[in-house]
This record gives structure tokens, sequence and C-alpha cells, in this order.
């Protein structure tokens, strides 16, 4: 009797984690209809780009391109006439103008990238620039013995927490478990996704977008020559070892609706607007694509 109930178990077993798996399959698909790349990724910049201009420049630059999303940081300079004061150094009415000047052209910010700090004052006067500038969320790279207390003012401030992955050596976050641990137990954490600087650490951009699915807030567009090279900086993207198409198509299966920014670390001359034009181009006619 035992002998025969042992293959049913097997049996009953194995059925259970075929209908687990075409229940995910069938979510999957499901997330992927509800999409609309086109629409519902919101394309933009990442003003570091543009940071050898002024923040005027900046975004005529912006708009030369047929961009309408902006992720401008809190360390680089402005404005002259706001004596090239950082976004951290400006008063109230100074970040007015910078959103008065962002409005003119048409643009949007709904995220700010934050250098950070060592102590909770300094993440509270960061949040409180944002929350001026009226941002959705920061990318910033917290400190590992802050997570409690930056979730905490996330929560306070109500913007999310978009933790950005630097290259092995200079960052904790290279390693998208570290991400996952750091989300644990922190709902007002999720991931901005540097599709560049994970293959730098030897990590396929792929494997840590799936990774963390249902966690990506915003996707840093760019692409790399080699693997395990942290000295290269950025190439065009669509030239380099990333897998965009494969990546676009898993963005899409896991229901993505977030922000999408291209940024170059690499500094063309005269500017980096020529291969900022080639991506948006590369971008629509890959998006195009998915079905």
């Amino acid at each position: 009797m035992k002998k025969a109930i042992i293959p049913f178990v097997f049996v009953a077993i194995l059925l259970v984690a075929f209908n687990i798996r075409q229940s995910n399959k069938k979510v999957l698909v499901e997330k992927a209809g509800l999409v609309n790349p086109a629409a519902d990724w919101k394309f933009g910049i990442a003003l570091w780009t543009f940071h050898t201009f002024s923040f005027s420049q900046s975004l005529d630059k912006t708009d030369s391109a047929g961009l309408k999303y902006i992720e401008p940081n809190n360390f680089t300079k402005t404005l002259p006439e706001l004596k090239d004061s950082s976004l951290m150094q400006l008063s109230p009415a100074g970040i007015q103008k910078l959103k008065s000047l962002i409005e003119q052209r048409g643009l949007k910010c709904k995220s700010v990238y934050v250098a950070g700090g060592n102590d909770i004052n300094s993440w509270k006067k960061q949040f409180e620039m944002a929350k001026q500038f009226g941002v959705e969320f920061i990318t910033t790279e917290p400190p590992l013995n802050m997570w409690d207390g930056i979730d905490s003012l996330a929560g306070i401030y109500k913007i999310k927490v978009a933790i950005h992955e630097h290259w092995r050596g200079m960052s904790h976050y290279w390693n998208p478990d570290t991400t996952l641990l750091a989300m644990k137990g922190h709902p007002n954490f999720g991931v901005c996704a540097d599709l560049g600087h994970w293959p730098k650490s030897g990590i396929n951009p792929l494997d840590a977008i799936k990774k963390l699915s249902g966690h990506i807030i915003a996707i840093h567009l760019k692409d790399i020559a080699a693997y395990n090279d942290p000295k290269l900086v950025d190439v065009p993207v669509g030239t380099g070892v990333v897998d965009f198409p494969a990546i676009f198509k898993e963005l899409k299966q896991q229901g993505f609706k977030g922000y999408v920014y291209i940024e170059r670390d690499a500094t063309d001359q005269p500017s980096n607007l020529p291969s900022v034009i080639q991506t948006v181009k590369y971008y629509n006619e890959q998006v195009k694509k998915l079905k």
C-alpha cells in the first residue's frame, strides 16, 4: 500500500509545481498585455549626461533630442544668476526658478539624483529639497547602516528611494543581492537599474533585471564595450555588450511602467547630444518591436 502511495504523491507534487508555473506564466502574460512601452515608459535623460554645460544649456539639449523627462542631480552647478549654486545650496526661491525654467520648456522632472550623506540630518535636507522640487522619487545609494532611517524619511516625505548601483569597489550595490537585502522590510525602497554599470562588475544586466523584478522604478539607459573592466566609460546605446532587446522584452513582461533615462558618463566633443539623438532613435526602434 505504501509503495502505491509514493508514486501518487510524487505525481501530485509535479502537478502542483506545473500549475504554479502555468499560473506564473499567465500572470506575466497578463502584465505584459497591460503595458504599452511607447506610452507607459516615461522616456527622458539624466542631466549628468550634459554636466559640462549649464543647467539651461542642458535643458536646451534635452529639448533638441525630443525628450520630455529629466533627472537632475543635487551636486552640479545650476545657473550663473543663482551663483552657479548646486540644488542643495539653493533657497526655495532658487528651486522655484529652476522649476519655472523646466516648465517653460515643456519638460517634466519627477526624480533627482542625490549624493546622500553620512548622517540622518543631511538626508533630511536632501528629502526637503526633493519635496520642494516636487519629485516622485530620489535616485541614490543609501549607506548600509542607514536603511531604516532613510526608509522612514521616504515615508514621511512620500518620496520613494530608487537604489542606484555603481560598480564593484565603488558601491555596495554592484551586486543585485545587496539591493534585494536593502529592500527587505523597507517598503519605500525600489531600484534604479543602471544597465551600463552592472557589466563593469561582471553582472549580466538581463539577469539583474530578472532578479529585481517588481522593484524597478527607473532605468539608466547606458551601454558598455566589455564586461569586468571598471575603467571603461560607456559607449552609445546599442553598440556595446548589453542586450537591450531582451531587457526591454523582460521589462514589458514584468509590467514595468516607470522611467527610462538616457545617461552618458563619457564626454563626447563638442557634446553628447549626437549620441543622445542616436540613442533616442535606437530606443524608439526597439520599443516599436515590442508586442
